[in-house]
């Protein structure tokens, strides 16, 4: 069946000059993923690719926030949470399917942070090819405040812009950096006043839709195959690990602390 974006209730999908904009639309949430957001942002990447027309993509988030990452009430608690504990200990757990999505989509993707990326967030800015933020960007792998790991972005592709030990450092204390500080350690590529952010996007977009589509779509598969990374290795790791974390003590403990707005006491179980 195709894929009808008019209909999509959480994401916005446009084409215009062969550059598809991807806007997740959730602002009064600020723009935090639940299940049917996950579901149209991966639809919205498999639009892309069947299209022919689409050179290239960007990502964004609906003002004031890129991505608040998981909508916490929604998925970690409840019938969402037991859903979805189901699905990552299965018998052979898979990646993400809309990380997936954004990872295989053979056209540049620019991801324009226009806010906060946390969580997922950050994990979605991080599947993109290149980052541009505004000067209100914030950029944090927070999963180790709830108990749990960093998805393919956080393990699989932050160490290889920020290094190694400044990763681990990110990934170990889910502290959050602004944008000049994203910048300068090497996440994103440079940072604009909010106001001119999706006019920055649009214009390395057009220049890179101009060249040839199929040199631009061979030219990052010779990235992926240099970068040397199982995305879906990798992703059923941590498809399976976390399916053991949402079971802990420790992740129920962060979940709670997180809305009942209070530090986290973590017992180790």
């Amino acid at each position: 069946m195709a894929i009808d974006p008019s209909r999509f209730e959480t994401v916005q999908y446009t084409v215009e000059n062969h550059v598809a904009t991807v806007m997740l639309n959730r602002p009064q949430r600020r723009n935090a993923l639940n299940r049917q957001a996950y579901d149209e942002l991966e639809k919205a990447f498999q639009a892309a690719q069947a299209d022919s027309d689409v050179r290239c993509v960007i990502v964004t988030g609906a003002d004031p926030a890129f991505c608040a990452g998981e909508d916490v009430k929604e998925m970690m608690t409840g019938e969402q949470k037991d859903a979805s504990v189901a699905r990552l200990t299965s018998v052979r757990p898979k990646p993400t399917p809309a990380a997936m999505a954004v990872l295989e989509c053979d056209r540049p993707v620019i991801a324009a942070v226009n806010g906060p990326a946390v969580g997922w967030g950050m994990e979605l800015a991080l599947f993109a090819d290149i980052r541009i933020g505004s000067e209100r960007a914030q950029m944090g792998e927070i999963f180790i405040k709830r108990g749990l790991i960093s998805d393919i972005g956080g393990l699989g592709r932050l160490p290889s812009l920020v290094g190694a030990s400044k990763a681990a450092e990110l990934l170990f204390t889910g502290d959050v950096v602004d944008a000049h500080e994203a910048e300068r350690i090497g996440i994103l590529s440079r940072v604009v006043a909010h106001d001119t952010l999706m006019d920055e996007a649009r214009n390395l977009a057009g220049r890179i839709a101009e060249n040839a589509p199929l040199a631009l779509r061979y030219m990052k598969e010779g990235l992926r195959i240099s970068a040397g990374q199982d995305y879906q290795a990798l992703g059923g790791w941590v498809s399976g690990t976390l399916g053991k974390l949402f079971q802990t003590e420790d992740h129920s403990e962060g979940v709670a602390s997180f809305l009942e707005k209070r530090a986290p006491q973590f017992k180790g179980r």
